[in-house]
Parts: structure tokens; sequence; C-alpha cells
């Protein structure tokens, strides 16, 4: 049984160290860090230092066998707490294709309704990224049309805006 507990900065070598690429690194954080790789201290300092640090919740999923996850839930405007953004979602690279996303987002989902009181939750994603756009789709979030476009070396990338509604998840 998969369950949340508050991200440590101990969990940071563990998760920098399910990113075995650049192309999955920038699935998992676009252009939020400059370059690739990072290590445990690039996380943390990012954590503790960037602007708006006090509005996210950074979150490890563990089960039996350990720590299987990461995902953050921030207020993106922080006047407008009606409305939480998921970010920075990753497993463990070996733990991979078993449902454990789907599981982890629907415990993030539990907490942003349940705990948050959040009426809407948002996440973007590269549509290039086939397994975690497929996760969040089947769990529940819609496509809004509104896409961003990022550039990763000679390709573009489309990242899609998905939302989540209290009541339909």
């Amino acid at each position: 049984m998969l369950r949340l507990r508050p991200y440590r900065k101990s969990d940071a070598d563990l998760i920098v160290g399910w990113i075995k690429d650049e192309r999955i690194f920038r699935f998992w954080c676009a252009d939020r860090f400059e370059s690739y790789p990072i290590t445990a201290d690039d996380l943390n300092d990012q954590y503790d230092n960037s602007e708006g640090a006090e509005n996210v919740y950074h979150f490890t999923a563990y089960d039996e066998t350990g720590i299987v996850g990461h995902i953050n839930i921030r207020f993106p405007d922080v006047n407008d707490i009606d409305t939480v953004r998921f970010g920075y979602v990753i497993l463990d690279d070996k733990r991979r294709g078993q449902g454990l996303g789907k599981e982890m987002i629907r415990l993030a989902l539990d907490y942003s309704f349940g705990i948050m009181k959040a009426k809407r939750v948002t996440i973007g994603v590269f549509a290039e990224n086939k397994a975690a756009l497929g996760c969040y789709l089947s769990s529940g979030f819609r496509d809004t049309g509104v896409t961003e476009k990022y550039r990763f070396g000679s390709e573009e990338w489309n990242c899609k805006e998905l939302e989540i509604t209290k009541g339909t998840e």
C-alpha cells in the first residue's frame, strides 16, 4: 500500500538518482533547473530558496519496500486557495509500469481536495511524455486545450495543461 509523507532532505539523493538522462530530467522539471545533472544539494537548494517556497508542499511516496515516488503540491496563486498545482512528479525508474504513479496521484488528489480543501488541481505535462500523460488522464485529469511550447535540443515539446475539479476525481 502506497502512502505519502512529508519530503525530507535525505530523500534527495534517491530522487535525483531516478533521473537517468537529460530527456527524463526535462520531462520532470522542464526548465526549472539550468543544467543537467543535478545533485541532492541542488534539489534541496531549489526547495529551500525558490520564490514562494512557503506555498509548496513536498511529499515522498513510499511503500513497504521504501521510497518509490515524489510529488509537490503548491498554490500557484496565493490569493486563490481553491486551486493547487502538482509538480516535480517522479517515480523510481525501476518501479514504473506498476500503477504506482496513478496511486500516488490519487493520494495527492485526496490530500488536495480533502486536507487543503482545493476545488481544482492543475498539472502541466509534456505530450511527448506518453506514460505520464496517460497516467494523469486515467486519473481523471482533463486536457484544458492550453498548450505551451518548450525547446529541448532540436525538438519542440508541447506542454499540455490538465485539470481536475472536486467531485470529478
